[in-house]
């Protein structure tokens, strides 16, 4: 596989870059720095939030923009500028939230609130599942308590989550797939941190895949040339998209399925291999 160096590297963070005590081992952080230094541009594509994604940007030097958020917010993250914020079409979102209450569940919106010090909204704390409340708990200084959220959303939300057992939130993903088919990205993946599953929900057309394709269009790269790695079903549409789709040993099998190439698990630095192989330096 050395000699055959793709122009852009996009990688997901969770199960992918981190291992299973979301670290980043010694061994893939010089990798990623080899791959900069071969002159492979590099993209952090990720569901996590901006905010949360910084210290890995940091840690392996990369100064591409962040793909977070599974491509509903990409920020700069020297400046931290957005460079691009979806947005739901009039009264989409909230219409989901009210399905949302309706169904029983507890929904987080997001916002484009970095510089203000938080990241998102909720109608309280102690509410909704077990993995909600923990997680609310623990990200309690960055959420901004608004209690008729499901009634008036913020005008600049660009995605939104619920958490729960997997599959209650199979069902509400079912649910808002089939009442905004035109208008909703949806999909559950499993939560890397807390217990349960998340139903994660973004304009139509806006995933991972979209955002890389916007800073490789920028960079005037084509998809042939670009190769993507991912673990869970946020990631099919870059696994299937890119020139090459890797999948680590630990990925859902729907994206082992997808992909091209599977590599090692991110508890065996997966990454690190992949990225060795490529150099031809392992």
């Amino acid at each position: 596989m050395a000699g055959t160096l793709p122009r852009l590297l996009a990688i997901d963070i969770d199960g992918t870059l981190t291992t299973p005590q979301h670290d980043i081992s010694d061994r893939t952080a010089a990798a990623v720095g080899e791959a900069i230094a071969a002159g492979i541009q590099v993209v952090l594509a990720t569901g996590r939030r901006y905010r949360d994604s910084l210290w890995v940007a940091e840690r392996l030097g990369v100064t591409l923009p962040l793909v977070t958020t599974a491509g509903a917010l990409i920020k700069d993250p020297t400046h931290h500028t957005t460079q691009f914020r979806a947005a739901f079409a009039d009264g989409v979102l909230g219409g989901v939230l009210r399905l949302i209450d309706a169904a029983g569940h507890e929904a987080v919106v997001y916002t484009d609130s970095f510089s203000d010090g938080f990241d998102f909204h909720c109608r309280g704390f102690e509410i909704g599942s077990e993995g909600l409340r923990s997680y609310l708990d623990r990200n309690r200084s960055l959420a901004r308590l608004t209690p008729t959220l499901h009634q008036q959303p913020p005008a600049d939300s660009f995605a939104a989550f619920c958490m729960g057992p997997k599959e209650a939130m199979l069902e509400l993903e079912a649910a808002i797939s089939a009442a905004f088919a035109k208008t909703t990205s949806v999909h559950v993946i499993r939560s890397p941190r807390y217990r349960g599953y998340l139903c994660e929900i973004a304009p139509a057309g806006v995933t991972k895949w979209s955002g890389i394709q916007q800073l490789a269009g920028a960079c005037g790269i084509s998809a042939a040339d670009i190769w993507a790695v991912g673990d869970d079903v946020n990631d099919l549409p870059m696994i299937r998209n890119a020139g090459l789709g890797v999948a680590m040993g630990n990925a859902d099998q729907r994206v082992q399925d997808a992909a091209d190439r599977v590599t090692a698990a991110n508890d065996a630095d997966g990454l690190a291999i992949l990225i060795e192989e490529l150099l031809g330096t392992r």
